[in-house]
């Protein structure tokens, strides 16, 4: 089984290309549980997200990626994963990341990054807080895929461009 994530930066595409390359290879695409968490959360509570939240979330993206995982056989398609809320947890709150997510992460295998890059436009929303610091942010995100030591390729271009590079690298790894 090969895991696909979606990384980067907010309003840089992934949850476009994630529901598109989950159709073209007809399969299941997992979507980003902190999404639903937080409008959920505003609609009760007219409050964006707290620190004590972060757990609650980990907990739910990974129920999402177990439920998802027992319906695949070869591919999953993930939106995000427990990696991009550490490097959120850890901007946000100066180097706060719970425990619970850092063993979550070093328990996640079969892992392939695909980096979205911010050469799209800005899309609001109520969500999305941080429109001029994309570029710092993906920087960020990179340094802790090689922090990692794990495999990435970053996606560029239009949409168009960043579904063909996507596709060509998951041929690739289909076919190891």
């Amino acid at each position: 089984m090969i895991k696909i994530v979606l990384f980067g930066p907010e309003s840089t595409g992934k949850t476009t290309l994630a529901r598109q390359l989950a159709e073209y290879y007809d399969t299941l695409w997992v979507p980003e549980y902190m999404r639903k968490y937080l409008e959920d959360k505003w609609a009760k509570e007219e409050e964006l997200i707290a620190q004590e939240d972060l757990v609650p979330i980990a907990k739910g993206q990974l129920e999402s990626e177990i439920q998802a995982i027992q319906k695949v056989e070869k591919l999953l398609i993930c939106d995000t994963d427990l990696l991009q809320l550490k490097v959120y947890s850890e901007y946000y709150y100066n180097g706060f990341c719970p425990v619970e997510i850092k063993e979550g992460i070093a328990k996640q295998n079969n892992r392939f990054y695909l980096l979205t890059y911010i050469d799209i436009p800005w899309e609001e929303d109520f969500l999305r807080d941080r429109p001029n610091e994309r570029e710092e942010m993906f920087h960020i995100f990179e340094a802790e895929l090689k922090r990692q030591k794990l495999p990435y390729k970053i996606l560029k271009g239009t949409k168009d461009e960043r579904m063909e590079i996507a596709m060509e690298t998951i041929d690739a790894l289909l076919k190891n």
